[in-house]
């Protein structure tokens, strides 16, 4: 397989339907263009990626996989505008450009990240046929995105800042304020073939807690203009992350058990499973 080929299809199918999206918001409304601003500021697509790949590695519809894997997208940048606001961790750059409140200003930023998270429900309602499946990704998805998932995450991430937490608690916060959206992308690409929602779970679990931790490593050792934002603000923040935890050495050792873990879930998918072994891998390499 050539994986690059195969990664940019899947990407290019994403980034045209999320242009279709934003083509289809109310016209003259500073909150719309503040959503397609930050919607459309590039990224590596990684939850609807997955989506997609796990869908066709089964076999399944892949219209409705698109569908969900852009729901998946604004509600992760509706996540990513509300990181950034002063009250949270008061980033100026994101994907090398302004963060959204830097450029629109915090209230019309806090509605953009409202209006991409709402709108994420109302997109899969109106463009997924199959209402059965659609509202057993919304279940899924929507606990996933909530206090049972990325916000609890989130919040446990909040109030652990300037204490040193175990490695228990740590990886109880990023299963779920990083995990949580990777397993929805699992689910997104199972429910669009019609098996349950957790047939990619041993799969996306292992590649949730790998990019986290990959995430703390090059928080340390990456390069500023290839990150696309800001370094070093965990640390300086003073919250545990596995490499204040652990140290680099052990961190990037936790990070390939993590990725062989990933790796050997994808034996469920038999043959069909290459595309996401090499996702696996290539996420171990990243840069960004």
């Amino acid at each position: 397989m050539d994986f690059n080929k195969k990664l940019a299809e899947y990407t290019k199918r994403i980034n045209n339907a999320l242009e279709d999206i934003v083509k289809q918001l109310p016209e003259g409304n500073i909150v719309s263009e503040a959503m397609a601003y930050s919607l459309l500021a590039g990224g590596k697509r990684i939850r609807p990626v997955i989506a997609l790949a796990v869908c066709d590695s089964l076999g399944g519809d892949m219209e409705m996989a698109t569908a969900f894997g852009c729901a998946l997208e604004m509600i992760h940048t509706y996540s990513l505008i509300h990181d950034d606001l002063p009250c949270m961790d008061n980033d100026t750059l994101r994907r090398g450009m302004p963060t959204c409140h830097v450029k629109y200003g915090e209230a019309y930023a806090l509605l953009a990240g409202d209006g991409l998270l709402t709108h994420a429900f109302t997109h899969i309602t109106r463009n997924v046929k199959d209402k059965a499946k659609a509202f057993d990704f919304i279940s899924y998805l929507s606990a996933m995105a909530g206090i049972e998932g990325m916000v609890g995450g989130q919040t446990d991430d909040i109030k652990a800042e300037g204490e040193k937490a175990d490695m228990d608690t740590l990886r109880r916060i990023h299963e779920r304020k990083t995990g949580a959206l990777i397993n929805a992308a699992g689910a997104a690409g199972a429910i669009a073939a019609g098996v349950p929602a957790v047939f990619a779970e041993g799969y996306t679990k292992s590649l949730g807690l790998a990019f986290q931790i990959k995430d703390d490593i090059l928080d340390v050792e990456g390069i500023e203009e290839k990150m696309g934002k800001t370094l070093m603000k965990d640390i300086n923040s003073e919250k545990s992350t596995f490499v204040t935890l652990m140290g680099l050495e052990k961190a990037k050792k936790e990070l390939e058990e993590e990725t062989r873990k990933a790796i050997a879930a994808c034996e469920v998918f038999g043959d069909k499973g290459e595309f996401l072994v090499l996702l696996a891998k290539a996420m171990l390499e990243r840069e960004n």
